[in-house]
C-alpha cells in the first residue's frame, strides 16, 4: 500500500455521478444558486475530495503495516507528531491533529513510514478520536506482538469549535495503553516524557 496519494475510496469513483448529484441537490436545499459561477464544479471537487479522504476505507490498515522485520531491538521506538485529517462521523466536520505512537518490540518491527501509513488507513474515514486511538494501538498490537504499545492522540474539532458549544483552540487527548505500558507506570512516563520533548 502507498501513502495516501497512492490510493482512493474506490467506491467514491464509482459512485461518481450519484455523490455529485446529491452534493447539487444539497447546495440547493440550503438555499445556494447552483448556477452561479462559484458552483460549478462543486460538486465534481467535492466528490474529488471525498476520494482522498475517505481514502481509508479502501485499504485494511492491518496491511498498513507491510512487511515486517526480525529485530532484536527490546527498547521503546516511538514516532510521534503524525499529522491527521479524519472526518467526525457525527456531524461530517474535520478534525485533525498530531497521533505519537510507541513501541516495544518483542522481536518484530516495523519501518518507521509505516506507522504513518497506518495513521493515514485508520483516520481517512468517518472516525471518533477515541476509536483511532483504539485502532493503531490493536493493530499494532495485533500485527507486531510487541511488548508494550503506547498511542496519544490529539485532536481540535471543528464540530466543537465551529458549532455547538463554539469552542476554538480546545483540544482533546485520548491514549490507549497495551501490555508492558499498562504494568509499568516507568514505561508509560518515559513515553510521555519523550513525546512531550
Amino acid at each position: 500500500m502507498g501513502g495516501v496519494k497512492d490510493y482512493v475510496n474506490g467506491s467514491v469513483t464509482a459512485n461518481r455521478e450519484k455523490i455529485e448529484y446529491h452534493v447539487q441537490k444539497i447546495l440547493e436545499l440550503i438555499g445556494e444558486d447552483t448556477g452561479r459561477e462559484g458552483l460549478l464544479e462543486t460538486p465534481a471537487r467535492v466528490t474529488r475530495m471525498y476520494e482522498e479522504i475517505f481514502a481509508g476505507y479502501s485499504v485494511d490498515p492491518k496491511e498498513a503495516l507491510g512487511v515486517t522485520f526480525d529485530e532484536s531491538h527490546e527498547e521503546l521506538v516511538i514516532v510521534k507528531d503524525i499529522v491527521y485529517y479524519s472526518q467526525c462521523e457525527h456531524h461530517m466536520a474535520p478534525f485533525f491533529g498530531k497521533v505519537h505512537i510507541g513501541y516495544i518490540p518483542s522481536g518484530r518491527i516495523a519501518g518507521l513510514s509505516k506507522l504513518a501509513r497506518l495513521t493515514e488507513a485508520v483516520t481517512r474515514r468517518l472516525q471518533v478520536q477515541e476509536r483511532i486511538t483504539s485502532q493503531i494501538a490493536d493493530i499494532m498490537t495485533e500485527v507486531l506482538h510487541p511488548h508494550g504499545v503506547m498511542v496519544v492522540v490529539e485532536g481540535e474539532h471543528l464540530c466543537m469549535c465551529a458549532r455547538g458549544v463554539k469552542k476554538p483552540g480546545s483540544k482533546t487527548v485520548t491514549s490507549a495503553v497495551r501490555g508492558t505500558f499498562r504494568k509499568n507506570p516507568a514505561a508509560r512516563a518515559e513515553f510521555l516524557s519523550l513525546i512531550k520533548e
